[in-house]
């Protein structure tokens, strides 16, 4: 063989390996740019949720009424959760108060007909340490109007790894670890048991009290301002506010942490913001009973059910525990919080 026909052989196998690179990377297509769905793509792993949730409203236009922002628990409201409206799940893992604000307006920008907007809020990110540092969504904005970032991607041995991986597990019908996608949105999660969920509770814990709820925990002073900035962004929307329910062991780690007061000032804060904010962060039928959490925080599908019927239906939402959820509001706030202490006191007993 000459040189010559060594050439054009090697740039054949080339040729035939990229095309094979391509064509798989958008058969299951792992960052969500595409519409296509079928058997082999219909478990999907996390890649970068922002990148993948900005992108995707970017290249499939969004047809929804309400609009969900919260961290890694909240994605794990599914869009099923709701009767009635039409919700995109824009929640994201490890997600910053400051991030609401951008979010919200890059959200509207590729749908400006949601008509509501439903933010999930985490006590522990109320912690200066968590809130100080700006962020925003403005990096992802510009990453995915990049010429030819679909290309260069499809392109990407890093992105067939994602491809492999969902290949894997959509072929096997298998969920695996803590956060899995469908072509819909929605999430789901391993159902642990035993030892497993023992121990992931017991890791969870230890790493709040080491952590987040940590001697010099602050709460911190723009909290309540930068929420009032985020209510008026994009006012014709109605804002609906709601805390993300965590384990009452969990919540028992808060209070022996001596951070009652500034759970209380937090509640406080947003119900003057807001007007009035579906509670969900006490003991209660739900968070009592650790087989509704994946480790301690993070809760199943099926509690997001609960959460999203509580939030259209108020106290009518059939099949939800009465004690899971209160609107918490002016009229109701000392009482509620009076009594959430005592369940605290009764905790440290």
């Amino acid at each position: 063989m000459n040189d010559k026909h060594f050439t054009w052989l090697a740039l054949s196998v080339f040729a035939v390996l990229t095309a094979a690179v391509v064509s798989f990377n958008y058969w299951i297509d792992p960052l969500w740019h595409y519409s296509q769905s079928h058997a082999f793509n219909d478990v999907q792993v996390v890649a970068d949720e922002r990148e993948q949730k900005t992108a995707n409203q970017r290249f499939q236009p969004k047809d929804a009424d309400t609009l969900l922002i919260g961290s890694s628990r909240s994605t794990y409201i599914n869009s099923t959760a709701f009767s009635n409206w039409d919700v995109y799940n824009y929640s994201v893992a490890n997600l910053s108060m400051r991030e609401y604000h951008t979010m919200l307006m890059y959200a509207f920008e590729h749908n400006p007909d949601y008509r509501r907007v439903i933010l999930g809020l985490d006590f522990f990110k109320i912690n200066t340490a968590e809130a100080s540092a700006p962020k925003n969504i403005l990096s992802y904005d510009t990453k995915v109007q990049q010429s030819f970032y679909r290309t260069k991607n499809l392109l990407s041995l890093d992105v067939l790894d994602y491809s492999l991986q969902n290949f894997r597990l959509s072929a096997t019908d298998s969920i695996q670890g803590d956060r899995l996608y469908n072509r819909e949105g929605d999430a789901t999660a391993e159902r642990l048991k035993g030892r497993d969920a023992a121990y992931e509770l017991a890791m969870k814990i230890h790493r709040f009290e080491k952590i987040f709820y940590a001697e010099g925990f602050e709460y911190f002073p723009q909290y309540k301002e930068i929420m009032a900035k985020v209510r008026d962004t994009e006012p014709q929307a109605e804002k609906i506010v709601y805390t993300t329910p965590i384990s009452t062991e969990l919540f028992t780690s808060l209070v022996g942490n001596d951070l009652l007061d500034e759970y209380e000032v937090w509640i406080r804060d947003m119900v003057d913001v807001y007007g009035g904010v579906w509670n969900f962060m006490y003991p209660n039928e739900i968070t009592n009973d650790l087989s509704n959490y994946y480790d301690g925080h993070h809760f199943y599908p099926f509690v997001g059910d609960l959460i999203g019927q509580r939030i259209e239906f108020g106290q009518d939402a059939a099949n939800v525990p009465a004690d899971f959820g209160v609107l918490v509001t002016p009229e109701n706030v000392d009482a509620h919080l009076a009594e959430v202490r005592e369940m605290a006191e009764e905790l440290k007993e």
